[in-house]
């Protein structure tokens, strides 16, 4: 009987260790192309970039001024290679990683990777308008919460208007939920396809100020970051286009997911539900905000927007 215990104890054990061999075999890959400007920072930005040309003239500049110097800052490209995008990059001496297949999670995988020295992790979306107090803030609300705080830290973002949680916030802090609510719908912490703001372009319109009662988002900024010290913790799925974590969230998974789609979303469902089975925080700090263009149903109108109202998206 103690023999066969042993036997079964011994066959878990290979197995998990064949368990976690296959995943980090499947989880990276060799075809890669990696333009290295590393400054071997154990804090690292990586910008999810590639299809969403008509963004990048700002939201790189925006990243280049209110970023600190001494970060590592890799531009990802997944599934294609860009020559505007390698081209930035050096411009700026940043590095760029882009991957043959396209998959979001792989080629975070391959990023995490490529950086070994890099504890402290920024991951924007290339729809991400970064604002002055968003780098410091997000990072000193982690440690905050880490150290003194009632949750252990899964992931920080900041106040993101067009966003499932954020948007809630927002409009409590603006007085604008009786606007919202006799405009659009009632207001509730949700995302998803049944919510306004992920599917409705007049309210993508609306978070980016079209008739004024919304801030430019770095008046937003500046208006949360003079508040005192704030955070919550989201309850329901985050959509995670700007967020700030420890490469341990990334260990534990173990890595992000890669499977045989392209992994748009994968990546965040893996997280979101990683941090509730885990009891971890998906903390939102209240004292920085940064913009997000639009969801999918929203992306073709809000181009127009974005094109013909370049003040809202420039730096103030």
């Amino acid at each position: 009987m103690m023999e066969m215990d042993f036997l079964k104890e011994l066959l878990k054990e290979i197995l998990k260790k064949s368990f976690f061999k296959f995943i980090k075999l499947t989880s990276f890959t060799r075809r890669y192309k990696f333009e290295d400007r590393s400054k071997n920072s154990d804090t690292l930005c990586m910008i999810l970039a590639g299809y969403k040309e008509f963004t990048w003239d700002i939201v790189f500049k925006r990243i280049k001024e209110f970023s600190d110097e001494n970060m590592d800052i890799c531009i990802v490209s997944s599934g294609l290679y860009s020559e505007r995008l390698s081209k930035i990059a050096q411009e700026n001496d940043w590095s760029y990683i882009s991957t043959k297949r396209n998959s979001i999670p792989l080629i975070q995988n391959m990023a995490l990777k490529l950086f070994p020295n890099a504890n402290y992790i920024y991951k924007l979306d290339e729809d991400i308008f970064v604002t002055e107090n968003f780098f410091k803030t997000v990072r000193e609300t982690y440690d905050n919460v880490q150290e003194k705080g009632e949750y252990n830290v899964g992931f920080v973002a900041p106040i993101i208007p067009v966003n499932g949680y954020a948007h809630v916030k927002l409009l409590k802090k603006l007085d604008l939920v009786d606007y919202y609510e006799k405009h659009f719908e009632k207001i509730k912490f949700a995302a998803g396809p049944d919510r306004c703001i992920e599917t409705n372009v007049d309210v993508a319109k609306f978070m980016w100020g079209e008739n004024g009662l919304v801030p430019h988002i770095d008046d937003l900024d500046k208006m949360l970051h003079d508040m005192p010290f704030n955070y919550s913790a989201s309850t329901v799925r985050f959509s995670i286009g700007a967020i700030f974590y420890h490469r341990d969230l990334w260990e534990k998974l173990p890595y992000f997911r890669v499977d045989i789609t392209k992994g748009l979303g994968v990546d965040e469902v893996q997280l979101c539900s990683f941090c509730i089975t885990h009891s971890k925080g998906m903390i939102i700090s209240e004292n920085t905000a940064v913009g997000h263009l639009s969801f999918g149903p929203q992306n073709h109108e809000m181009e127009k927007f974005f094109k013909e109202n370049p003040y809202k998206y420039l730096i103030k």
